[in-house]
């Protein structure tokens, strides 16, 4: 299969008062064609906002502040092949160095996203068949301007909303946006759609709010359909529908998934490759089989060890000891990020480590390579365990120790850091 995305070396930050926070740090991945590539990991490893890079979709404080996104679009890329030469590369253009609009004007034909919570995604005051047309009606008026003529609101302006605020039975949505939205919420399962249209989110369980959140991001057709967290805070029966109905629409309408979630069942069940991603890197890449059959990268393995057995219930589960770092780029060092938390952690990640090709050891170049299928950002990926060169397991908490007393310079230091 051919690469629709290639993701490469993506940074995103976040300014805040406490500092820099490196949500994102050097990420780097591919989709292909009619693929549902998997981003797994703890809370707070990044995935959401490595989505929402990708889409263009972060907000102050944060930014993108470094990287490539090249997505595969022959038209794009033709448009701006003279304009913008850097920003091609034969049928791929890279999304960082196109216009801001034209980045826009991308969501919903080309990228659409379900978001986590769809109670607080949904406007309460709107019925859902009105929410899901509006999304249908923007597609339609977009397809219907060129692009370099569209506007944010593609020509809908406020002139256009007072008059149809004004003018009785003008609306914003025409009568074929309204019927297409019915024709979503049958095709995503809702039972009678027609009435279900005229109801309000309160009205609907999770399922079928998540649901009608998928059926608003297929308004589009999107090539690539983003799912974060799809089955959150839904029962184990409904989650199973769910993600059956994600697998039947992406072989339906063949278009390619990024699903982003915690659980190592989902991603069992839905991917065709994985990404393990841990303090905003991916430390692990591969197939199904590499990740759950072969893992090279301690973290990995711990999620993986943290999964009961069905088999054989009776070991208990090893769950990964301590907690995800802060991420704030005066707390992160330049090392492995895993170390402190690692049974294996040796003084050779005390460094920073590069991503392997764990069946060469060689490290991979711009970040990702589609001849890389396994890789890992691990020492292991190159050489075996060594007792000899083992960190102790006091190791950090000793170095946490001498430097928590803050001395009045060490005080100055930070806050000026703090401002900067």
């Amino acid at each position: 299969m051919d690469e629709i995305l290639r993701v490469r070396d993506l940074k995103t930050r976040f300014f805040t008062e406490e500092g820099q926070v490196n949500a994102v740090e050097s990420v780097s991945f591919d989709v292909r064609d009619g693929e549902i590539f998997g981003i797994v990991g703890e809370s707070g490893s990044g995935k959401s906002v490595t989505a929402l890079s990708v889409i263009d979709l972060i907000e102050s404080p944060g930014r993108v502040t470094g990287g490539e996104v090249w997505y595969r679009n022959a038209d794009l890329a033709d448009e701006f092949r003279e304009k913008r030469s850097e920003a091609v590369d034969g049928d791929f253009v890279d999304l960082r160095r196109l216009p801001k609009g034209v980045r826009r004007s991308l969501r919903g034909p080309s990228f659409s996203m379900v978001f986590q919570d769809p109670m607080s995604s949904l406007n309460p005051s709107i019925t859902v068949g009105e929410q899901i047309a509006e999304a249908v009606e923007v597609q339609r008026r977009a397809r219907a301007n060129p692009r370099s003529t569209r506007s944010r609101t593609q020509g809908y302006g406020l002139g256009k909303y007072l008059v149809d605020s004004i003018v009785p039975g003008r609306e914003y949505t025409s009568t074929e946006s309204k019927e297409r939205a019915i024709e979503l919420l049958e095709q995503v399962g809702i039972p009678d759609p027609e009435a279900r249209a005229e109801e309000y989110p309160h009205q609907f369980s999770g399922g079928m709010l998540q649901r009608a959140m998928i059926a608003q991001a297929l308004a589009g057709e999107p090539d690539i359909l983003v799912a974060d967290e799809p089955t959150t805070a839904l029962d184990v029966t409904i989650q199973a529908q769910i993600l059956n109905l994600l697998r039947d629409l992406q072989r339906e309408q063949d278009m390619s998934i990024i699903m982003i979630t915690h659980d190592l069942g989902v991603i069992a069940r839905m991917c065709d490759r994985v990404g393990v991603m841990y303090a905003g890197q991916i430390v692990e890449r591969g197939t199904l089989g590499d990740i759950f059959e072969n893992p090279v990268h301690p973290y990995t393995e711990g999620l993986l060890g943290s999964i009961p057995d069905l088999e054989d219930p009776s070991p208990r589960l090893s769950p990964i000891e301590g907690n995800v770092p802060s991420l704030l780029d005066s707390e992160m060092g330049g090392r492995c990020y895993f170390a402190d938390r690692c049974p294996n952690a040796m003084e050779a990640c005390l460094n920073s480590i590069p991503e392997y090709d764990t069946d060469s050891g060689e490290v991979v170049g711009d970040g990702a390579n589609a001849e890389a299928v396994h890789t890992a950002r691990c020492v292991l990926a190159t050489r075996e365990f060594d007792a000899a060169e083992a960190l102790g397991d006091d190791y950090f908490g000793d170095r946490a120790e001498a430097s928590d007393p803050e001395t009045p310079d060490d005080a100055a230091e930070q806050e000026v850091v703090s401002d900067a």
